[in-house]
């Protein structure tokens, strides 16, 4: 869990993650192994160097050669030789080292049999070694180029700013490959809801071209799906009023007034699924995004409502701007609120924010829905009336084209029992 709290979630710094760390891995192990073998031996090297330099200076001091010694150890050597007369190492105590340089000092002097003592504290001044001779104690400062070679940390340094421009490198162009991925869902996201879209431009690597050229095809064929339906649906709507105005001129000459009552009750019904058909293509046909205001939409909605028949309240516990079609989005709301009307006396609207969107409910005090019917009612053409009496105004497509619309908004709507007793609609929209 904590692992998966600490991998960032987005594409990018998980590619990043992937390239960089091993990189880091290899960077670490690298400086380990370095720093026990190339830095280890170089260590040992120089230390070596510098206690065969004491030995030459000890061995001249041994044969009363002291003003030679210091010349050069100066000059030389790149050491300060200090001696001090009847001295005794004995009374220098010194906190025990740790380290590589450290552990090469103290085995390098061993090999002059004689008591020692070093001083690696301020190794930037360079270090003490303290050298016992038979009356006298040599303090000799030793340069630090002689014991520390910077061109380790050089070398490490170098590593890490390869690593650092490598992630750099790496962070640039993985964002331009994620950036036409970015761009796909942002097109898909407004297609999905029912914006118009362009097509995606193949762009990054053949993953991605691939995926956008599906995405183009995908995006060709629903459109044409699309205006296909629309397109014979019209047709159907158009072809089917002509047939059925002859019919209406016919049945004013018919004499049985029981048929002719029976035969206007067919007629009726077709007309109303006719104007049900109409209202739907009009649902699909394209209509500009603008700017809404969700209170005014809801006030214009219900403002024809008879007050004297229906109690109709609206809580405004928020002020919604949004964007949208406004007609298509006032269709879908007086389909809600017809269904209402038909059925109950009381209706309450309410509309409020909630995260990144809103929340429109409708209400009403009807005989409302069977629960196993919440889903049904939004197929096309289905009716909860058995004898399907289009009279009523009925036609099964109203909370169809309801949801259609909700939507290609990017919205969602559900259905929920009523606190005064009857149908609840539900529904949310994006801000």
């Amino acid at each position: 869990m904590i692992i998966k709290n600490i991998i960032p979630s987005s594409l990018l710094g998980r590619s990043i993650i992937i390239i960089f760390v091993p990189i880091l891995i290899l960077v670490l192990i690298t400086s380990i192994i370095f720093y026990q073998t190339s830095w280890s031996i170089i260590s040992k090297r120089l230390t070596e160097s510098v206690v065969a330099d004491i030995n030459v200076l000890v061995k001249l001091i041994d044969k009363n050669l002291t003003t030679e010694a210091i010349m050069i150890a100066k000059e030389d050597f790149k050491m300060d030789l200090q001696i001090q007369k009847n001295s005794n190492i004995k009374k220098i105590v010194f906190k025990e080292q740790r380290g590589i340089l450290s552990k090469r000092m103290k085995q390098s002097l061993i090999n002059l049999r004689k008591p020692f003592a070093y001083d690696l504290s301020n190794i930037d001044q360079g270090v003490k070694v303290f050298i016992q001779t038979s009356n006298d104690l040599l303090i000799i400062n030793v340069n630090k180029k002689r014991l520390y070679s910077e061109t380790a940390f050089v070398f490490l340094l170098w590593m890490i700013f390869a690593s650092v421009l490598l992630l750099f490198f790496s962070y640039f162009f993985m964002n331009k490959q994620i950036r036409p991925l970015k761009r796909l869902a942002i097109i898909a996201e407004t297609f999905g809801r029912g914006l118009d879209t362009p097509e995606i431009k193949s762009a990054g690597s053949n993953e991605i071209r691939q995926t956008a050229n599906a995405f183009n095809q995908m995006r060709t064929r629903i459109k044409r799906f699309l205006k296909q339906r629309t397109d014979m649906l019209a047709g159907v709507s158009h072809d089917l009023r002509t047939p059925l105005t002859r019919m209406k001129l016919q049945l004013s000459l018919l004499k049985d007034e029981k048929a002719k009552r029976e035969l206007e009750i067919d007629i009726n019904e077709m007309t109303a699924m006719l104007d049900s058909y109409v209202s739907f293509v009009r649902s699909e046909a394209p209509e500009p995004i603008e700017e809404i205001n969700l209170n005014f939409l809801i006030r214009e909605t219900i403002k024809n409502i008879d007050k004297k028949k229906f109690v109709i309240t609206f809580e405004e516990v928020d002020k919604v701007n949004t964007s949208g079609r406004p007609l298509q989005l006032k269709r879908a709301l007086q389909n809600i609120v017809d269904n209402s009307i038909r059925y109950a006396n009381k209706i309450n609207i309410k509309i409020l924010k909630e995260n990144d969107g809103c929340i429109i409910s409708i209400e009403d005090d009807g005989p409302g829905i069977p629960k196993k019917n919440f889903e049904d009612v939004f197929k096309p053409f289905f009716t909860l009336d058995p004898s399907r009496n289009k009279l009523k105004g009925e036609s099964g497509l109203g909370l169809s084209i309801t949801r259609d619309i909700i939507r290609a908004h990017g919205g969602e709507i559900k259905l929920d029992k009523s606190n005064f007793g009857g149908l609840k609609s539900i529904i949310q929209l994006p801000i």
